[in-house]
């Protein structure tokens, strides 16, 4: 089953630290069936608080999800991210099939 990375960006705190970020999780996905799914795009809230940005990438299961999440690429890029911007960071189970209804 298809698994999403949901990336929820509350505010920059730092950044140049979100810059190395950046070009550090790209790497980290070299190699990997990483779909991205939303980028940044225009968002309009319409309950809760407003976030500043939203990412979201489809993975193959949620397996492949974390195993992209704990390698030793996206790691070493993580403290750049924490340091740079504050998140709410999670996996989620997809839909592969329509559910009847």
């Amino acid at each position: 089953m298809s698994a999403y990375v949901v990336m929820l960006r509350e505010r920059v705190t730092d950044p140049a630290d979100l810059a190395v970020y950046v070009g550090s999780a790209r790497a980290a996905r070299a190699g990997r069936e990483v779909t991205p799914v939303v980028g940044y795009g225009a968002i309009e809230t319409l309950e809760g608080t407003p976030f500043e940005g939203v990412l979201i990438h489809r993975f193959p299961s949620v397996e492949d999800a974390r195993a992209w999440y704990e390698s030793p690429a996206y790691q070493a890029a993580l403290p750049h991210r924490q340091a740079g911007a504050d998140y709410r960071v999670f996996i989620v189970e997809g839909v592969d099939a329509p559910q009847g209804r």
